[in-house]
């Protein structure tokens, strides 16, 4: 029999018996969660909800031994006698580090997480914490607190510890400390004109790293995109992988693919293990090219260019490779006065005189 029915089965005796602790499981382990009272040094004054690492494997013998757990927590409680010094502070054993329970999360979760994401928005955050020191929330609301408000690292840590403390037992409250972080409160960009963008090209001295810019610019690829890409079907671009998998991708100035011979593959022999490492790759090349501009504002200006050629939203969105929602409300942000005006010359002189 699945576990999950023997688990709301236990959980419903409890609940008929007014127990007020219940049963649940976090990987391939069982815990209890009940109203208890605060745990030591966490600051709070009054009981609230918590969890209870058992430190039991979810198997049918483990869920007979939480519910007899949670039985005797029910009691201690409503006798005013639980301690948490009985329980590890809220972990299953108190002399797992930081490192143990790292281990155990990544055992749980690194299957169903792609390695770009493992790397950025778990490995890099997790890499903070102190491997050797016991886990506690008092520590994880720490590391947190180091990092700026309202930006993207901040939420990017929130999110991987608030997971990390859920699997581990522990509450921890972010209160005030996740912010208010969207992508769509980026400020608009200063973008490069296309003039800028052919000169820019001009000036790359490296000839496989002029390849990897014009091809960014002239089909608004991400930066790591373009070592995945297939030209078979030229001028149409085919991004075999990457961060949202398969699409194909049409040039908005269809003269930079035929004047910068984007026909003619010619990548840089750089090597990476995930899409990320390619990323940095294209990032450091841009740090040290001619550019006053990163790889993402080629994208953004291929955005932008496709608005005001009158490109439809969708279209423009499935060949970015992303939503519709993300596209318009990403680059909508963008359209300043300078773009408006660029489309509004181009309907003037699409018109007769005639009209």
């Amino acid at each position: 029999m699945p576990i999950n029915p023997r688990i709301n089965q236990a959980n419903g005796r409890l609940k008929a018996a007014k127990i007020g602790v219940s049963i649940l499981q976090r990987g391939d382990r069982l815990y209890l969660r009940a109203v208890l009272p605060p745990r030591p040094g966490s600051g709070k004054l009054s009981p609230c909800q918590q969890q209870i690492a058992l430190g039991i494997h979810a198997n049918i013998a483990g869920i007979s031994l939480a519910e007899k757990e949670a039985r005797k927590v029910g009691y201690l409680r409503d006798a005013r006698k639980f301690d948490w010094a009985d329980y590890g502070g809220g972990n299953s054993k108190p002399s797992e580090t930081i490192a143990d329970w790292l281990a155990k999360f990544e055992e749980s979760k690194r299957a169903a997480v792609c390695p770009t994401t493992w790397k950025t928005d778990y490995l890099q955050p997790f890499n903070q914490l102190p491997a050797d020191e016991p886990i506690a929330a008092e520590m994880l609301l720490s590391v947190i607190a180091k990092t700026t408000p309202n930006t993207r690292q901040r939420r990017r840590f929130c999110l991987a510890f608030r997971q990390l403390a859920q699997f581990a037992g522990i509450d921890m409250d972010l209160g005030d400390l996740l912010g208010n972080y969207s992508p769509n409160k980026v400020q608009p960009r200063n973008l490069p004109m296309d003039e800028e963008i052919e000169a820019c090209f001009d000036k790359i001295e490296n000839p496989q790293w002029q390849w990897i810019y014009g091809v960014i610019a002239a089909y608004g690829l991400r930066d790591h995109e373009a070592f995945y890409l297939d030209l078979s079907k030229f001028p149409i671009a085919q991004v075999l992988e990457g961060k949202t998998g398969y699409r194909q991708c049409w040039p908005l100035r269809p003269e930079w693919t035929e004047k910068w011979d984007l026909q003619n593959i010619k990548r840089p022999p750089v090597t990476g293990d995930c899409h990320a490492d390619f990323g940095d790759r294209v990032c450091k090349f841009f740090a040290r090219s001619p550019a006053d501009f990163c790889a993402y504002d080629l994208r953004h200006a291929w955005a932008i260019r496709a608005m005001s050629f009158g490109l439809d939203a969708a279209l423009a969105a499935k060949q970015m490779g992303h939503s519709l929602a993300t596209h318009t409300q990403t680059y909508h942000l963008a359209l300043n006065e300078r773009e408006q005006q660029r489309a509004y010359d181009r309907i003037l002189q699409n018109l007769s005189p005639s009209q």
